[in-house]
C-alpha cells in the first residue's frame, strides 16, 4: 500500500482490527501465563479450550436457545469444569516432572479434542448471529465503531485487570503466589496446594473459553479456530515473559496493535510480525519484557 494513499478511515480501521485481535490475545495469553506460572505446564491445549468456549456458546444458542448474555457466563463455567477434569486426571500426575511432559500431553489432548470436533462438525465454520443488543455502531466522524467490537475491547480489558488484581492484590492471590514459590512450605501450614493448582487451571481454561465466546459473533465457530491462535499466543507469552501475567496482558494488546500497523504499511508482514518481535526479544532479553530470571 502506498503510504500517500492512506486515509484516517484506513488507519483507524486497521488499528481497530489490531485492538480486537489484541483483546483476544490478552485474554488467552493471561490464561496461558497463569497456568505456566502455577503448574509449570506449557498448555498447548489452550487453543482447544478457546475453540470449546465458542462451540459451547454456539451449542447453547442453537440447541437450547440460550441467549448470548447467559452463554457468556455458562460457557466459561462449562469449559472450566472440563479443565478440572483435565487437570485432575492428566496433569496432576505430571507434577514435579520435566515441563516437556506437560507440553507433549497437552499437545496430544488438543489434537484429540480438535480432531473429535472436526469429525462431527467438519472444517467449515458455524455462524453465530450478532446479539441483538450489540447491533449498530458509533459514528466517531473519522471512523465507524461497531458496538460489539467496542464491547469486546472493554470486556477483555475489564477481565484482564480484574484477574491481575485478584492474583496480585488479594489474600487469595497471595496464597496462589506462595504456593507457586514454595508449595511444600505452603502445604505444611495447612493450605491445600492441589486445590489451588486445580483452581488455577480452571481459571485459565475459563479465560480461554471466555475469549472463544467473545470471538463467536465475530469469527465463525470452527474446530480449527484455535490452531493458529495458540501459536501466536505462545509467542506473545514468550515476549511478555513466561509466567508474567502483566507481561501477557501488555504484550497481547501491543502485539495486536503491531499487527494492525503492519497491515497498514506492509500487509504481507502482518502474519509474521509477532514472531519477528519474539526473535528480537529473545536475542536482547531472553526472559521476556516482564520476565524474571
Amino acid at each position: 500500500m502506498n503510504v500517500f494513499e492512506l486515509t484516517p478511515q484506513m488507519v483507524s480501521g486497521q488499528l481497530l482490527v489490531g485492538l480486537i485481535n489484541g483483546s483476544f490475545y490478552a485474554l488467552l495469553s493471561l490464561g496461558l501465563a497463569l497456568i505456566f506460572g502455577m503448574l509449570r505446564v506449557i498448555n498447548f491445549a489452550h487453543g482447544a479450550l478457546y475453540m470449546l468456549g465458542a462451540f459451547v456458546a454456539w451449542w447453547l444458542l442453537t440447541e437450547l436457545g440460550v441467549p448470548y448474555g447467559i452463554a457468556l457466563v455458562l460457557s466459561p463455567l462449562i469449559v472450566g469444569a472440563f479443565g478440572v477434569l483435565l487437570e485432575r486426571v492428566f496433569l496432576a500426575r505430571l507434577q514435579g516432572k520435566d515441563p516437556l511432559y506437560g507440553l507433549l500431553l497437552t499437545f496430544g489432548l488438543a489434537l484429540i479434542v480438535e480432531g473429535s470436533f472436526r469429525h462431527f462438525y467438519g472444517t467449515s465454520g458455524k455462524p453465530y448471529p450478532m446479539p441483538e443488543a450489540f447491533r449498530g455502531a458509533f459514528d466517531l466522524g473519522f471512523m465507524v465503531l461497531p458496538y460489539y467490537r467496542a464491547w469486546v475491547v472493554v470486556a477483555s480489558l475489564a477481565v484482564c485487570i480484574g484477574t491481575w488484581s485478584m492474583i496480585e492484590k488479594t489474600t487469595f492471590g497471595a496464597k496462589l503466589r506462595a504456593a507457586n514459590a514454595n508449595p511444600t512450605l505452603v502445604q505444611a501450614i495447612g493450605i491445600n496446594v492441589p486445590l489451588l493448582i486445580t483452581f488455577t487451571y480452571t481459571l485459565g481454561a475459563g479465560l480461554a473459553a471466555l475469549a472463544g465466546t467473545l470471538a463467536a459473533p465475530i469469527y465463525q465457530v470452527s474446530p480449527l479456530m484455535g490452531q493458529h491462535m495458540i501459536i501466536v499466543v505462545f509467542a506473545i507469552v514468550v515476549i511478555g515473559g513466561m509466567g508474567s501475567m502483566l507481561g501477557a496482558i501488555a504484550a497481547g494488546y501491543l502485539l495486536g496493535l503491531c499487527e494492525g500497523v503492519a497491515r497498514i504499511f506492509y500487509p504481507e508482514a502482518a502474519g509474521v510480525v509477532v514472531f519477528l518481535i519474539m526473535a528480537l526479544v529473545l536475542l536482547l532479553r531472553p526472559t521476556g519484557l516482564f520476565g524474571r530470571q
